[in-house]
């Protein structure tokens, strides 16, 4: 058995408190710390890409994604976050499609037309 000389400076016996915890931790073989030691603990994923937003956010044993909530049919979307709706909204990608319309709009889609020539 471990034994730890108790020393008490303070009148309320703080040091005391604090020895007694220090022997639980060393019978029980564990340290007194958060840090550094726990992080090198941290070798298991819980999370890999997804396949449809690309996000390290797919959970393994969940089978669904905390970002975009693959597989379901609908995009996970939230109002209380203005910033993540702006990241995955229109005008975000190439928009291959979508950059012509405007110019389309102004003319009525008008199709398998000349344009006038003008005269001077």
């Amino acid at each position: 058995m471990v034994r730890l000389p108790i020393v008490s400076n303070n009148i309320d016996g703080s040091n005391i408190n604090n020895n007694i915890v220090a022997c639980k931790a060393l019978l029980l073989g564990c340290r007194l710390t958060k840090g550094t030691t726990s992080f090198g603990k941290r070798h298991n994923k819980s999370h890999t890409a997804c396949r449809r937003c690309g996000k390290t956010s797919f959970h393994i044993q969940k089978k669904t994604c905390s970002s975009c909530a693959y597989p379901a049919k609908k995009m996970r979307n939230y109002n209380w976050s203005e910033k993540a709706k702006g990241r995955r909204t229109t005008g975000t990608g190439r928009m291959s499609h979508m950059k012509t319309m405007t110019r389309r709009f102004k003319n009525g889609f008008r199709e398998g037309t000349q344009a006038k020539k003008q005269s001077e």
